[in-house]
């Protein structure tokens, strides 16, 4: 087994047993709707579903990506991807770095021949799309089916792994040329550090689709990464455990900068969603819950976490009065003191 596939089983185990959460939170908590007594709706009345990139959703949830190329990651994305398929969900694959590096890991990503019919998005590196070149990233696109591309950003882990990247140069316009070229929607994914104003001013002039701002607040790879490795690896993991941008704060800035958003980072109930939702997203991203559901239920425990969300997701509309998921953005509410704080923030000079 090659390092790359040793240290991706090793992030699913910990994810799985390990305390890896942020413990400062994604402020949605700050989020507070105003319960509709009301809502003159019936429950079939209220509709969940939304399109995104030209597909139609039954429910506005993507299971993020989380793994591939390594063997046991075949049983995972198998079981994610038919969860998908039965609920009218989206699905990203993990990073399709190992696929890169040894094409015979591709099986572990291949997901269609249970999911013929989602929306699929492939998933590189920044960096890793940089030094491939649009050619090579389009083949590792069609290769796995997919529909949109995801492209990470995560210097934070890498500078924490001993192994990791450290030039983070050229990445921006490696973005700009595939979302001119890619034939795709190119869509720029954090990884659990969100994305500021600047940041955000410079991926819409680079033309990308989408944003899914993978706030802090969730799983923290850097605190991951503080579980495994050197005494360095471990010691910079715990100093960069908290570092990020909010998840919720991240939705405020996207939606001030005109990008149609996907929140994940933290999201973990419905009522996360919920409020991710009434933020401006256009649908929501888990990792993490399903994750620990396969390893509880396999299939079936992914599937009935899958379930559980889209009818608690329905009943929170419900009871805010909305009858769409568009109407959540306009669905009164109360923000709490410290989203409030975020907001108002001033831009990052670099973006203007």
């Amino acid at each position: 087994m090659s390092g790359l596939s040793r240290r991706k089983l090793e992030h699913l185990e910990l994810c799985v047993g390990s305390d890896v959460e942020s413990d400062e939170g994604t402020l949605l908590d700050e989020v507070h709707l105003l319960h509709e007594a009301l809502p003159e709706l019936s429950w079939d009345q209220v509709d969940p579903s939304v399109e995104l990139f030209g597909r139609r959703l039954l429910a506005p949830l993507v299971i993020s990506g989380m793994t591939g190329g390594a063997p046991e990651a075949r049983d995972v994305n198998l079981a994610l991807a038919g969860a998908a398929q039965k609920l009218g969900l989206a699905m990203g694959l993990g990073s399709q770095r190992a696929m890169l590096v040894d094409p015979s890991c591709a099986a572990t990503y291949a997901v269609r021949e249970v999911a013929p019919d989602i929306l699929l998005f492939a998933n590189l590196g920044a960096v890793q799309a940089r030094d491939a070149g649009p050619e090579r990233v389009a083949e590792l696109v069609a290769g796995v089916g997919a529909d949109a591309l995801c492209i990470h950003l995560n210097p934070a882990q890498e500078l924490v792994q001993d192994d990791g990247d450290r030039d983070f140069r050229g990445a921006l316009e490696a973005i700009a040329t595939l979302s001119g070229s890619l034939g795709v929607p190119v869509v720029v994914k954090e990884t659990g550090c969100g994305l500021a104003p600047g940041t955000l001013a410079r991926l819409r002039a680079a033309g990308v689709a989408a944003v899914d701002v993978a706030g802090r607040g969730g799983t923290s790879w850097t605190g991951v990464e503080s579980l495994r490795g050197s005494q360095r690896q471990q010691a910079l993991g715990r100093v960069l455990r908290e570092w990020g941008v909010p998840t919720a704060a991240a939705l405020v800035y996207a939606q001030r900068a005109g990008l149609p958003a996907i929140a994940s980072g933290g999201i973990r109930s419905a009522l996360d969603a919920v409020r991710g939702l009434a933020l401006g997203a256009s649908a929501v991203g888990l990792a993490l819950p399903f994750l620990r559901a396969h390893a509880q239920g396999g299939a079936a425990g992914v599937l009935r976490a899958g379930e559980e969300l889209v009818e608690g997701i329905q009943a929170a509309m419900l009871l805010a009065g909305a009858r769409r998921v568009c109407d959540l953005a306009r669905a009164p509410r109360v923000l709490g003191p410290r989203l409030r704080a975020w907001a108002e923030a001033p831009p990052d000079a670099r973006g203007d």
